[in-house]
């Protein structure tokens, strides 16, 4: 085992560090329905009252270096809700690499009927990224690239576009623009990663709510990676789901209110990648959320994304 943990340790170090990057590099959410602002900035404001949502990933449970993500993002409708503004913070680590961000969302709000609303967002913000080089277990002794660590704040910016009713909603994103360098070299950049999403909602009778979303994720020189989830709510206080991420993983996840105002999420992601044969005990997440509604909560209609 422990010869496992030191081989993926230099996999996560060394080709994210020495070469080009043609993985997904932006951290990925199972929980991306409860979590959409950090993934599309056109979503501020779209819940309607001032929302603060805490998530904690750790994928790849029993792996040493794997990656685990917090992010916590809030948002709020200002200006008679035809603006969203929010902001998130972040910290992801993965093998011998910390990155962490704030960024500022801002999203200019359209009615464009009585039900649905268009929005155009985005986001400005920066990262300070650090990679610790040196602690690397490399094959070859003295390796060069891995001679002394790489640090830096990396600006960036990222835009969407989001259209939503009681119903459903659409939307696509580029949460970073720019491909910063990541090394002095020029080797290893940011990339840009896309993402389009969608879902719709289906009562079924008064207790019975039902619905489905897909989630596309694409970056370069890497497959478009799709996740096709459905989530069931029972008298609009629980909800059950079942996600499949193309090629990576099997999920099931609970969201629940335990009282007015909060929501609590968990998720769970069985690896059915070759990960598998590292010994990986799967992926976990938490979420919670708060919204301070006040007396309003009290006339708004049950929002499930």
């Amino acid at each position: 085992m422990k010869n496992i943990t030191k081989f993926v340790l230099v996999i996560f170090g060394g080709f994210s560090i020495s070469f080009t990057t043609i993985a997904q590099q932006d951290s990925h959410f199972s929980q991306y329905m409860f979590n959409t602002m950090a993934i599309n900035p056109a979503y501020a404001g779209s819940r309607d009252v001032l929302n603060v949502t805490l998530l904690g990933r750790y994928q790849w449970s029993g792996i040493e270096g794997a990656p685990n993500t917090a992010t916590l993002t809030a948002d709020m409708p200002y200006y008679n809700e035809k603006i969203g503004v929010g902001g998130s913070i972040f910290q992801d680590n993965i093998g011998l690499t910390r990155s962490t961000g704030a960024y500022f969302t801002y999203a200019q709000r359209v009615k464009l009927t009585k039900l649905g609303t268009l929005s155009f967002g985005g986001t400005l913000g920066a990262t300070f990224y650090n990679a610790n080089l040196q602690n690397a277990l490399t094959y070859q002794k003295n390796d060069p690239n891995f001679a002394e660590s790489v640090s830096g704040i990396k600006p960036n910016l990222g835009l969407g576009i989001y259209y939503s009713s009681d119903n459903w909603y659409l939307g696509i994103s580029m949460p970073r623009v720019y491909n910063n360098n990541l090394s002095a070299s020029g080797k290893n950049k940011q990339s840009r990663h896309f993402f389009g999403m969608t879902g719709f909602v289906w009562h079924i009778n008064p207790i019975v709510v039902v619905k489905p979303s897909i989630l596309l994720k694409q970056v370069h020189a890497a497959p478009l990676q799709a996740d096709f989830n459905i989530n069931v709510w029972f008298y609009d206080k629980i909800s059950l789901g079942v996600s499949y991420r193309t090629g990576d993983a099997c999920v099931g996840m609970i969201e629940f209110i335990p009282a007015q105002k909060w929501r609590i999420g968990y998720a769970y992601d069985f690896t059915v990648s070759g990960l598998t044969n590292y010994l990986t005990q799967g992926s976990h997440e938490i979420m919670l959320r708060h919204e301070f509604a006040g007396v309003r909560s009290m006339i708004l209609s049950p929002r499930y994304f």
